[in-house]
């Protein structure tokens, strides 16, 4: 029997059909944020490492005195130093996640409390963590914000899966929407603002901190005052800490640009080694 929908109608479902595969399969590779966060994780701490300590063969000093297996170090030290880099990385990994496992089915459908109790636990679990993490390092009202900000952009996700405009994975096979969940018009527009406000998050605000934290002249880790020994001569020199070896460290030393070992080493509050890029 012939199907008495017009063309029309055919293929306007199939084009909503594909776009629901399409939107899918981004969130099951992670989205552009998968993406965009492993290029920053290779690139930025090289380029954080480079202009700090001069480039050429200082990175390459640099890195085998820290040892590669610490290059996560760089990014860690730059995300703990710099309060909104920070923030921004944890609102975007966490809706990153989110929507991972949100393609894979881990977003509850159906109504009733224990359907909503279940999508209030997965949505509020990790927005709390990111901002209990953000508070210890930076403050309460940091923590705030980046716990309110990772929240919101799980919304969008949650009300998208719900009301049938993404369908996840383990859904493909039968409705993959609450065929009783009508969400007022408002939330719907919020839900098509929130994933461009995720998108400029991660493809434009977190690129630009972070190669901005890169460059900003500031050392990755503590700065520290030690008493070096060359030769016959010991001098009290300024090193970025690479490691600790024994009772010394092995750091860079900003006075004769080489790696040094360290004694008697005493903490200097600034970590300011060179002006920023955008005055140099």
């Amino acid at each position: 029997m012939p199907d008495p929908r017009p063309d029309g109608d055919h293929s306007g479902a199939e084009a909503e059909a594909r776009d629901q595969e399409q939107v899918k399969e981004a969130d099951r590779r992670g989205g552009p944020g998968h993406t965009v966060l492993l290029a920053l994780a290779l690139a930025v701490p090289v380029t954080k490492v480079a202009y700090t300590v001069g480039g050429g063969e200082a990175v390459r000093d640099v890195f085998v005195g820290m040892e590669l297996a610490n290059w996560p170090d760089v990014l860690i030290g730059m995300m703990i130093t710099d309060p909104l880099l920070g923030s921004v990385l944890a609102v975007v990994i966490s809706r990153v996640v989110f929507a991972l496992f949100a393609a894979r089915g881990a977003v509850p459908l159906g109504g009733g409390f224990v359907g909503a109790a279940r999508r209030a636990a997965l949505t509020i679990v990790n927005p709390v963590a990111v901002g209990v993490i953000d508070a210890c390092l930076f403050g309460p009202w940091w923590g705030l914000g980046t716990g309110l900000a990772a929240y919101a952009l799980r919304q969008g996700v949650v009300v998208e899966y719900r009301t049938g405009r993404r369908r996840s994975h383990h859904h493909r096979s039968r409705p993959g929407a609450d065929s009783a969940y009508r969400p007022p018009a408002w939330l719907r527009r919020a839900a098509g603002v929130e994933q461009w406000v995720a998108l400029g998050l991660t493809v434009v605000v977190l690129p630009f901190l972070a190669f901005a934290s890169a460059l900003d002249g500031r050392a990755w880790t503590s700065i520290v005052e030690c008493q070096v020994t060359d030769g016959t001569r010991t001098t009290s020199d300024r090193l970025i800490e690479l490691g600790r070896k024994g009772n010394g460290v092995v750091g860079w030393n900003l006075a004769t640009d080489e790696v040094s070992n360290g004694l008697g080493c005493v903490g200097v509050e600034s970590l300011y080694v060179r002006e920023p890029w955008w005055r140099g």
